[in-house]
């Protein structure tokens, strides 16, 4: 259960990093109350998480998911250019954190 606990604060990671984008600044009021909300339920759920995850490994994945995520969200959503090189960065998070999970186990 930590694990799912961990990998469901990064996806509310993912979206309240969607959502500040969308806030634009904290301009507009649905998107602001939404990152509000999902950062919430994000740190709640990392904090559970972390009860039975070590604090290095349970951090380094949930902002790898998240920074992975806002990645991909910034690809496919907001059509965010795409080269080589932040290919190979996001290559390279997803590899630690396979490697983070592995050494935790």
């Amino acid at each position: 259960m930590p694990w799912l606990y961990l990998v469901l604060a990064g996806t509310f990671e993912i979206v309240w990093a969607f959502s500040m984008k969308q806030s634009e600044g904290f301009t507009r009021l649905t998107p602001t109350l939404i990152m509000l909300a999902t950062m919430i339920a994000s740190f709640w759920l990392l904090a559970i998480a972390m009860r039975s995850i070590p604090l290095g490994t349970a951090y380094v994945i949930w902002t790898g998911i998240g920074a992975v995520g806002a990645f991909f969200v910034g690809i496919f959503i907001l059509s965010e250019p795409v080269n080589i090189m932040r290919i190979a960065a996001a290559i390279l998070i997803i590899s630690g954190l396979i490697l983070m999970q592995v050494a935790s186990s």
